[in-house]
């Protein structure tokens, strides 16, 4: 039997001490163990996007990171992207360019795009497409996400 770790992180801006196995993706961890849904399990092997979330600010692939790598790190997650019950500005203008079909990469969508527009707030066509690049979208609604990203108000720097 594998021996569990202990590993400090924070979560959703919430500090979290966890045991975790040490091949336990964080996939795993954020939906088997902490009830966070909104990262989608989709080819669990780095090529789709749907399970992107924000370490330190940077979009990866939830399927490729292993819990102990997030020991120290700051994870954000689709669930705490909105202000409680008041939605992102990026949020709010998915839904204003009807950008959410069956909505299975929006999580990781939103999170690529959020990754992008807090080191650029007004990134250009093929900036936007090159950020999203890794995360499929099974309905095929690319430009409307991209015009969704471009035209996302402007956020204040969390800091």
């Amino acid at each position: 039997m594998m021996k569990s770790i202990v590993i400090t992180t924070t979560i959703n801006k919430r500090k979290h001490e966890l045991e975790v196995h040490p091949n336990t993706t964080l996939l795993d961890l954020l939906r088997d163990e902490l009830g966070l849904t909104g990262t989608k399990r989709g080819c669990e092997a780095g090529e789709c996007g749907a399970c992107t979330i924000l370490m330190n600010g940077q979009a990866v692939n939830s399927c490729l990171v292993l819990a102990p790598q997030i020991d120290g790190q700051e994870i954000l997650t689709i669930e705490g992207l909105a202000d409680g019950d008041k939605l992102h500005p990026l949020q709010e203008s998915f839904l204003d360019h009807d950008a959410v079909h069956c909505g299975f990469c929006t999580p990781g969508m939103l999170m690529s795009a959020k990754s992008l527009l807090d080191r650029n707030a007004s990134p250009t066509e093929l900036e936007v497409r090159t950020a999203i690049s890794g995360n499929l979208c099974r309905c095929t609604g690319y430009q409307q996400i991209v015009d969704a990203v471009l035209e996302t108000e402007p956020v204040k720097r969390e800091t």
